[in-house]
């Protein structure tokens, strides 16, 4: 994003904050962009050890390390690299996501500032300073949501920029011929099954599978768009199309306590979507793992389209694989407003 959020004085406060740690800058002055380190969903935090080990640090833990929503097993939403101020160094300053923690008792007001592409590109760096440590804790708190929506956007985007620049075009327009617009499909996926109402597209490898849907049905009454009508819907759809490897086995939703479905509203862009997230597993079969999916109507009003991902990686971690394919269905387009 590059929007700032709660900043009441000039940008000047946090371009000395770069200065006083270290510059990459060329002789002439002018900044080089080298590619960012780190893998994905890491943030570097940069704080000394007196406020990551109290309530600053207590807080943006909270935030940005809680439960990555319904994966089979927990896992944080980012990993944090927590690094003291003289250690930020050239070889943390072109990592991905950085926040940049100080107190400095010379200032009269807390600031919060977000930039992109300081060090490197494509990155993104929060900057949280206050006058003491309490201010500081209180403006952490204040910017909860811009904090973990902007590193969350900032992964998404990563994702999207790839798909779209290493793009298996030719999936695209398939989809698009059928559903009016489509996803960004990146290098690696290929198709894997196609009806008159439902794609099936897929990334493969020896142990992860990562795969998308696209699909759609009749809009029914005024519970096709709730939770209930979602779900029905979708496990009609995987019966019929997704078989698993034994006879009379196919996908469908976990409905098991503490891992039921959840559904949300989104507005994205210019599109308005229901987010549903949750497990999937095969009747009859021991496969399973996450899966979230964005539901909207058509250009008709008459149909509801579903642009699905989902993850089977038995040996993994999930968050990375899910993160990757909900960004590609972040990426739907309509036809009329293809990138070319």
């Amino acid at each position: 994003m590059k929007a700032f959020f709660g900043i009441t004085a000039k940008i000047e406060l946090i371009l000395a904050m770069i200065a006083l740690v270290f510059s990459s800058c060329g002789e002439n002055g002018v900044q080089l962009k080298q590619s960012v380190s780190g893998k994905a969903g890491e943030i570097v935090i940069v704080a000394n050890k007196v406020y990551w080990e109290s309530e600053p640090g207590t807080l943006l833990r909270d935030i940005l390390a809680c439960d990555y929503p319904l994966l089979p097993q927990k896992e944080p939403s980012f990993t944090l690299i927590n690094i003291p101020e003289n250690a930020f160094t050239n070889i943390f300053q072109i990592h991905r996501n950085i926040i940049i923690v100080k107190v400095d008792e010379n200032l009269q007001e807390a600031k919060f500032a977000i930039q992109e592409d300081v060090w490197s590109a494509p990155q993104t760096v929060i900057t949280i300073v206050a006058p003491n440590a309490a201010a500081l804790s209180e403006l952490i708190e204040a910017k909860r949501e811009a904090i973990f929506n902007t590193f969350e956007q900032s992964e998404r985007n990563r994702v999207i920029r790839n798909s779209k620049r290493y793009e298996e075009r030719s999936l695209r327009n398939l989809v698009a011929e059928t559903f009016g617009g489509s996803p960004y499909f990146p290098t690696g996926y290929s198709l894997k099954k196609k009806t008159d109402d439902f794609i099936w597209i897929s990334y493969e490898t020896t142990y992860i599978n990562q795969g998308l849907f696209v699909y759609k049905y009749p809009v029914k009454d005024s519970t096709t768009m709730t939770l209930e009508g979602l779900i029905a819907a979708r496990n009609e759809v995987m019966e019929k199309n997704v078989p698993g490897m034994l006879d009379g086995s196919y996908m469908t939703t976990t409905m098991i306590k503490e891992k039921e479905p959840q559904l949300k509203w989104v507005k994205y862009k210019d599109r308005s979507f229901g987010e549903l997230r949750g497990l999937w597993e095969v009747q009859n079969d021991y496969m399973g793992g996450p899966f979230v999916q964005h539901a909207f109507y058509d250009k008709t009003g008459k149909n509801i389209i579903v642009v699905e991902g989902f993850v089977y990686a038995p040996r993994y971690d999930k968050r990375n694989y899910l993160r990757q394919v909900e960004s590609i269905i972040y990426s739907f387009d309509w036809a009329e407003n293809f990138s070319r």
